[in-house]
């Protein structure tokens, strides 16, 4: 379950990371290979989860997408300087509880 949560982590904070620096390149004139390295790290962050032991495609997206939204709203506290309110905790308070429904309910 830790490496799990780990990948998740990683695939989350390259996939903002990556877009992050594409953002920077286009939005506020930073350097091209701001754009290059962010494109790379886009490309990395499609390969991180297929290292997810979890043998469903659709599952492990679907959870990703939860902890996704969570690393977004520490992403925009830490790096954009944006403090969440009460409704950025509780949406994000409710897609951990569903990535854990999604990957570790029982099921038949």
């Amino acid at each position: 379950m830790t490496a799990s949560i780990l990948l998740f982590i990683l695939a989350g904070l390259a996939e903002i990371g990556g877009g992050y620096l594409v953002w920077l390149w286009l939005k506020e004139s930073k350097p091209y290979w701001y754009g290059i390295v962010g494109a790379l790290i886009l490309v990395l962050y499609g390969i991180i989860p297929t290292l997810q032991s979890f043998p469903s495609f659709g599952r492990v997206y679907a959870a990703y997408g939860g902890v996704f939204i969570i690393l977004a709203v520490f992403w925009g506290w830490l790096v954009d300087k944006k403090t969440p309110d009460l409704y950025d905790w509780v949406g994000a308070s409710i897609c951990l509880v569903g990535v854990s429904v999604i990957l570790w309910a029982p099921r038949q």
